[in-house]
């Protein structure tokens, strides 16, 4: 680590490069803060020990002149004549620490220590931002199917502007994946992405989750809470399941994508917030506005743009490329040698019909993954689900064959009630919120 030294007494400057070198960091120093702020670009420096008063331009001359320049350093603030205010001050103008003269040895150590492990923890954070926005680049959304290469070029068209997205499809074609590559693909990417199941969340919770609320709203409005359009401030709010959400909040819905405001419950106020508004269905909303249960001023205001994602049963021709993507994501999770799908077990993934689209397909190849000892995928790892692949469950676990069972006959009522789960509850003789919770359990 490179430290640049900034104080006008040579003595102090001779004392800290000493210590700091001993201490194994690379130090220059400079006895004039211009100087030092001139040489930025050519020493670069890991860190910045900067002392507050010196002639000429002095410490906090210095923090306001890096901010002018929007130069992102870590200044750790020195100074004989601390107080409180001059810390404070510091602070807002952008320093990480301040330190008092006279100071030990072991106190700017262990500053600069802790100095070092934040800026790891801030480029581990941008490493792994820069992996999760790689994941929802549309570039890394490999398809040959023309529908598919139609959503993916509107896609393009449409991630540089804020208006409202409508995303349709069934369950597990893709959705959130299609809305995260809209937000990382425009402006708004690097903002919150916020997403809300409203199919999910209670009715009677969903108000205050979106929305907020302030303390004493209701018996348990303690204190004032944002919701999640105030959390998406700037960024995107995806809205899963919309035609989930109940008549009375679509009225409140309509207004913030109207007015770019909102009020929190009990409040008297209007909140403004700047936020992009993605929704996903797997129902007809257009048939849904017919039975009264959507509002048809929403839809149109949703509706600015609709992508239809294909089912995977009609786009055979990405399964291939598809299984071969969750083996190397799996592989690389679970440590694991599999490096491909046997001929065999891929002609089986090609004929099934994949009720829960690619969601189910990615949850059959991590199964298989988890279950496979070799370094080819046979169909023997595949589930029974897949209709012919193998014969029925052969082990002596109750438990597993139940399982195994239980997924078979909701993945079937889910392909004849064309993925409507009210109905496939219905034909199943269980609760909607019991078949939701299996669902997301068995990955359907």
């Amino acid at each position: 680590m490179r430290i640049l030294i900034i104080d006008d007494e040579e003595s102090m400057r001779h004392m800290l490069s000493v210590m700091l070198k001993s201490e194994g960091y690379e130090t220059v120093s400079f006895d004039d803060a211009r100087r030092a702020l001139s040489s930025l670009d050519a020493e670069d420096p890991d860190f910045i020990l900067c002392d507050i008063r010196m002639p000429g331009m002095d410490g906090m001359g210095f923090l306001k002149a890096l901010r002018e320049r929007l130069e992102q350093r870590t200044v750790i603030m020195m100074s004989a004549y601390g107080t409180v205010d001059n810390a404070i001050e510091c602070m807002k103008l952008g320093a990480y620490d301040y330190v008092s003269k006279p100071f030990k040895t072991a106190e700017i150590v262990l500053t600069l220590k802790k100095a070092e492990e934040r800026e790891r923890l801030r480029r581990e954070n941008l490493r792994l931002r820069d992996e999760v926005e790689k994941d929802y680049d549309i570039s890394n959304i490999h398809t040959t199917d023309p529908g598919m290469l139609g959503v993916l070029e509107m896609v393009r068209k449409v991630a540089g502007y804020s208006t409202s997205i409508l995303i349709t499809g069934e369950s597990g074609t893709g959705k959130e994946l299609i809305a995260r590559a809209i937000h990382s693909s425009g402006e708004r990417a690097g903002r919150p992405f916020v997403v809300v199941n409203c199919g999910a969340i209670p009715a009677a919770l969903l108000e205050s989750e979106l929305f907020g609320h302030v303390k004493g709203a209701f018996t348990d409005a303690h204190r004032n809470k944002n919701g999640l359009f105030q959390e998406a401030d700037g960024g995107t709010l995806f809205l899963d399941e919309i035609g989930e959400l109940p008549l009375e909040l679509q009225v409140k819905l309509l207004r913030v994508l109207q007015e770019g405001e909102l009020r929190r419950v009990g409040d008297t106020r209007a909140v403004k917030v700047d936020v992009r508004v993605v929704a996903a269905t797997l129902r007809d909303l257009k048939e849904e506005i017919k039975k009264g249960s959507f509002r048809d001023d929403l839809y149109y205001r949703l509706n600015v743009i609709e992508l239809k994602l294909p089912p995977l049963r009609s786009r055979p021709g990405d399964i291939p490329e598809l299984a071969s993507h969750f083996v190397e994501k799996y592989g690389r999770r679970f440590g694991k040698s599999v490096k491909a799908v046997s001929k065999e077990a891929m002609e089986a993934l090609v004929s099934y019909s994949w009720p829960g689209n690619v969601r189910e397909l990615e949850n059959v190849i991590e199964r298989a993954m988890i279950l496979e000892e070799t370094s080819t995928i046979r169909d023997v790892s595949l589930p029974i689900t897949l209709s012919g692949v193998h014969e029925p469950f052969q082990g002596l676990s109750i438990k597993r064959a139940e399982e195994e069972l239980e997924k078979e006959l909701i993945a079937r009522a889910l392909e004849k009630t064309g993925n409507n789960r009210t109905k496939a509850a219905q034909l199943l003789e269980i609760s909607h919120r019991a078949l939701l919770y299996k669902i997301k359990s068995y990955g359907l």
